[in-house]
């Protein structure tokens, strides 16, 4: 559960209210996905792949989806 507080008066109320043991107020935890993108950026950003390298992975890619497709007609 998300909310979002508009007025920032909510927010003394809600930290009251965790006070009195009624609520938990926690940090939301961290984005999967966006922590993956990161570690891959970051590993990109010191060690970027080459054009010869993507171009070999995307052949790769390929030939799988249209042996895939092949086989399913």
């Amino acid at each position: 559960m998300q909310i979002d507080i508009l007025d920032p008066k909510v927010l003394k109320l809600l930290k009251t209210l965790a006070g009195m043991n009624l609520i938990s107020i926690r940090k939301p935890s961290d984005d999967g996905f966006l922590s993956m993108v990161n570690k891959i950026r970051a590993k990109a950003k010191n060690n970027p792949p080459s054009f010869d390298e993507i171009a070999k992975e995307v052949e790769i890619v390929r030939a799988k989806r249209n042996a895939k497709s092949q086989s399913n007609h």
